[in-house]
This record gives structure tokens, C-alpha cells and sequence, in this order.
């Protein structure tokens, strides 16, 4: 099994490098690693060219924004499963990837496989600030407003060639569409690996202005809705009270 692993970068000479290295740390033996960027102003291809040998291939072009990189990611990727790290998240331990591929070993008929993640202090990654912990999933679960962390979820390519990519109309919340869409709608089979794999920075556009969480929360409505579906009667509150549980369960 090979695992293409995804990062985005734009003006992340900052943080990308804990990236990379949590990447090219892992024990995992066949890793195809893509780093696409989007034409960044700073130092970010400075620092990824410092680490060219483990890295398979960087793109360095415009784009229209953080879900059309990862579509090119998702594009050229070989690997039989994808996953993604953004330029300011970082993997727990060097295991993770390795743990991944136990998942999908372990039976053969699953399609993806999503863990738990911690967000953490920008500055001091050993600093949690919240725990998401997603739980097995239960046929039904995107109704009571649950969808497993992002950043965790790893999914075959086969999965992407039939099913898409991230839908570009949306700007905030088209990885919850895809999620929604590969799990709830198309019913892939997924599994849960019950840890925390991922660290994630506070402060990425997804976590920010009130205004941009309203934004978000009015296109996950939209996510039901381009796919025919219906959400539960309390579906778009549940979710955000959710995340809130996120804050009172640090690990």
C-alpha cells in the first residue's frame, strides 16, 4: 500500500517546516508526499526545497484557493490512499501513517478510515486547547450534526476518481460536503482508529471571526441541499454545539 499525502501551502515559511518533518519522520515505509503551493510571497519554497529528497513533487502555481490546491493534490496523487496535512497541523508521532494502513489492512472493503485530533497552541504545539474526539460512526450520525475531523480522514483514490473532489462553489465547508457526500450519501465503509493522530494550530481561517463561523454554518446548509438531501430538523445547531463539547474535553 502506498499513502499520497497532501500539503497546502501559501506563506507558511512559518510553520511548514514541523509539517514536513512530521511527515518525513513517520515510520511508514512507502509514503508518496505532494506539496502544493500557491505562489506564496515568503520563504515557504525555500524551506520545502531544504527537504527535496523526501518530498515527490511541489507545484508552485496560482490557484482559486485552499480546495482547488487540494483538488490538484487529490489529481496527482498515486498513492492508494490520500490523506492531508495543512502547512500549520503536524502528526502526533511518527506512527501514524502506519496505524492508517493497519486500518485499511485490517479489511479490505474500507474505503476511509478518521481519527481524533487535538487543536493546540500556535506557539506550543505540547499545549491543547481542545480534543475532537469523533467516535465510531452510526448510519445517520450527519443528522445530529456529527462529521469526523478532516485532517483525519484518509480515503482510497479509487473513492475520489468515482465519487470527486471538493466541490469549489463552496469556500468554507466543502470538506464537510465531502464528507457528507463520500459517507452519508454514498455510504462508503469507513473505520474509526480511536487516538489522536493530528495536532492542529488555533487561528486557521476555519476557527476565527464569528462572521466566518455564520458563513460556514449557512454553507453546510448548502452542502445538504446540492446533494438532495435533508438534514435532520436540528442538524445546523447541533453541529456548532458539537464543537463547543470540544472545549470542556481537553486531553
Amino acid at each position: 500500500m502506498k499513502i499520497s499525502i497532501i500539503t497546502i501551502t501559501y506563506n507558511s515559511a512559518q510553520t511548514v517546516e514541523d509539517t514536513i518533518k512530521s511527515v518525513v519522520s513517520q515510520d511508514f515505509p512507502n509514503i508518496e508526499y505532494l506539496i502544493i503551493d500557491g505562489l506564496s510571497k515568503d520563504n515557504t519554497l525555500g524551506v520545502v526545497n531544504r527537504y527535496s529528497p523526501y518530498i515527490d513533487k511541489v507545484i508552485s502555481e496560482k490557484d482559486k484557493g485552499l480546495y482547488d490546491a487540494l483538488n490538484k493534490g487529490i489529481k496527482t496523487a498515486t498513492g492508494d490512499v490520500v490523506g492531508m496535512l495543512h502547512s500549520d497541523d503536524i502528526y502526533a508521532n511518527n506512527q501514524v501513517l502506519s496505524k492508517i494502513a493497519q486500518q485499511f489492512a485490517a479489511d479490505p472493503t474500507v474505503e476511509g478510515v478518521y481519527a481524533d485530533l487535538v487543536f493546540v497552541d500556535r506557539d506550543d504545539t505540547n499545549k491543547v486547547l481542545r480534543t475532537w474526539k469523533a467516535g465510531e460512526y452510526k448510519e445517520g450520525a450527519f443528522k445530529k450534526g456529527w462529521m469526523p475531523p478532516h485532517p483525519t480522514f484518509f480515503v482510497k483514490k479509487s473513492v475520489y476518481d468515482r465519487l470527486g473532489g471538493f466541490n469549489l462553489d463552496l469556500k468554507l465547508s466543502a470538506d464537510y460536503e465531502l464528507m457528507l457526500r463520500l459517507i452519508h450519501k454514498h455510504k462508503i465503509k469507513v473505520a474509526y482508529l480511536p487516538e489522536t493522530i493530528v495536532k492542529m494550530r488555533m487561528g486557521g481561517i476555519s476557527n476565527t471571526s464569528f462572521f466566518v463561523k455564520l458563513k460556514a454554518n449557512m454553507e453546510d446548509k448548502m452542502a445538504w441541499k446540492i446533494n438532495d438531501l435533508k438534514p435532520g430538523l436540528f442538524t445546523t445547531f447541533r453541529k456548532p454545539l458539537n464543537k463547543l463539547k470540544q472545549y470542556f474535553s481537553k486531553s
